[in-house]
């Protein structure tokens, strides 16, 4: 049998819950998500005052980044380096805005946090100090 580890329901709310936070201190709005390695969803919250759009945005990052096993960042670069038509992937949930981040555990891809509603950078930022908090550096 195999076995695959992911990112637990408890440990999807708690990357949320620092996410929010974190916006919180610079008095801003976001949506977060959370999947496990195969993209699908186990937790999704938007703050109150979130754009709408952020929060279709953020569970696609998150989505892309678990299924394609990097950051929504990296991808968007190699997709505008490369010119890759978006269309190659077969799969309109695909993004390439930044704010979508793989957590990587023990070398294995158990899931992925998006975050939208602010700049990529600022998404990205965000996302890495709710992993930070979650599973360490």
């Amino acid at each position: 049998m195999h076995q695959i580890q992911k990112v637990s329901a408890t440990e999807a709310q708690k990357l949320i819950s620092k996410a929010f936070d974190e916006a919180k201190k610079i008095s801003k709005h976001i949506a977060a998500a959370v999947t496990g390695p195969e993209g699908e969803l186990i937790a999704f919250l938007r703050m109150d005052g979130a754009n709408a759009a952020s929060a279709t945005i953020s569970q696609n990052k998150a989505y892309t980044a678990a299924r394609d096993r990097c950051t929504t960042q990296s991808l968007g670069e190699k997709v505008r380096k490369n010119q890759y038509p978006l269309g190659n992937w077969g799969d309109s949930r695909i993004t390439c805005f930044g704010g979508g981040l793989p957590i990587i555990q023990n070398g294995q891809v158990i899931g992925g946090i998006g975050v939208s509603g602010l700049s990529e950078e600022e998404d990205e930022r965000i996302g890495h100090e709710a992993i930070k908090s979650v599973y360490g550096s």
